[in-house]
């Protein structure tokens, strides 16, 4: 009956650090193989559950200025201190070959991406509250007091940008929280101007044919045999 489209869809995520956002795609990955998630570029520094080229691509601050002087990122931010960049590498090629392309970027970078792709899906993850936030911050044992209340101030005025988002789920328990953004992700599949074509096919002339014939000739059961 219809001919939907057969790109994949630019899904943007963004959260206050501490949210649990990349735990959160992960388990999306998991559950859908035809997602892809574009690694960003940082000029931050590793943390010790970090995986370079996984989680990001780390490099120096000298090194990410010289990639935005080659035009290397669709977009690129400063946020607490670091450069976090979206490399254009393959987004488009994987959106082109049907498959999702996630895109784990603060709130301005996401901002950047919606002037570019404004028919995006964005989704803003929630923690379950700010002290919860605070005691996931400390539980890393990364940063610095200072750094986390630096990221705490940040969150906070995150926290107050999530009207720019199509999306808010909030990360209490995390196979529920998963289980949503999936839910997101299909149910955006559904939409209307998702569709290219919408067509009529043989069976469905024929039932109306059967259907026009006199009255006297109407029988359910024999419709319903020459339907199937």
């Amino acid at each position: 009956m219809i001919k939907q489209k057969k790109t994949g869809q630019l899904i943007v995520i963004s959260a206050p650090s501490g949210s649990g956002k990349g735990t959160i795609i992960h388990g999306l990955l998991e559950k859908n193989k035809n997602t892809w998630l574009s690694v960003s570029t940082t000029s931050r520094k590793p943390r010790t559950n970090d995986i370079p080229g996984v989680t990001y691509n780390f490099v120096s601050k000298e090194e990410f200025e010289k990639l935005i002087k080659e035009n290397h990122f669709l977009e690129y931010t400063n946020y607490a201190g670091n450069y976090y960049g979206t490399p254009k590498g393959t987004i488009k090629e994987k959106l082109d070959k049907g498959m999702d392309v996630i895109l784990e970027i603060e709130i301005e970078g996401a901002s950047n991406i919606k002037k570019l792709v404004p028919e995006a899906i964005f989704i803003f993850i929630l923690p379950p509250s700010l002290k919860v936030l605070v005691k996931r911050l400390k539980k890393r044992g990364t940063d610095s007091k200072e750094k986390i209340l630096e990221r705490f101030h940040q969150a906070y005025k995150e926290i107050n940008e999530i009207s720019k988002y199509n999306y808010v789920v909030v990360n209490d328990d995390l196979d529920e929280a998963i289980d949503k953004v999936d839910a997101i992700i299909k149910a955006e599949k559904c939409r209307v101007d998702r569709i290219e074509e919408v067509f009529v096919d043989t069976k469905e002339e024929e039932i109306h044919e059967l259907l026009m014939e006199d009255e006297k000739d109407f029988d359910n059961e024999k419709l319903s045999e020459k339907i199937d």
